[in-house]
């Protein structure tokens, strides 16, 4: 867990969507990558989570494009899907 409260904010933000599914790619996405993100990208990911699970799910898996204001980078990453773990 962050230490810095803006972090630990966003953490609880990501990992409680208000559904499993969510929880698991908002959350794991977080957790995998927040560690390298300066302000512009946490600002960026905080917008993000404003958004619908719905569209955030569709960008993720391909089947809807984002918006312009979230293109680069985070989407690319976010489309990975390689930051999810499984139960096996």
């Amino acid at each position: 867990m962050p230490s810095d409260p803006d972090l630990k904010r966003l953490a609880w933000r990501a990992h409680h969507r208000g559904t499993r599914e969510a929880d698991l790619l908002v959350g794991g996405f977080f957790d995998a990558h927040h560690a390298q993100w300066g302000p512009h990208e946490c600002a960026l990911f905080e917008a993000m989570l404003e958004e619908q699970d719905v569209d955030l799910m569709a960008w993720a898996h391909g089947t809807a494009e984002a918006p312009e204001r979230f293109a680069g980078p985070m989407i690319e990453a976010l489309r990975m899907l390689d930051y999810i773990r499984i139960a096996r």
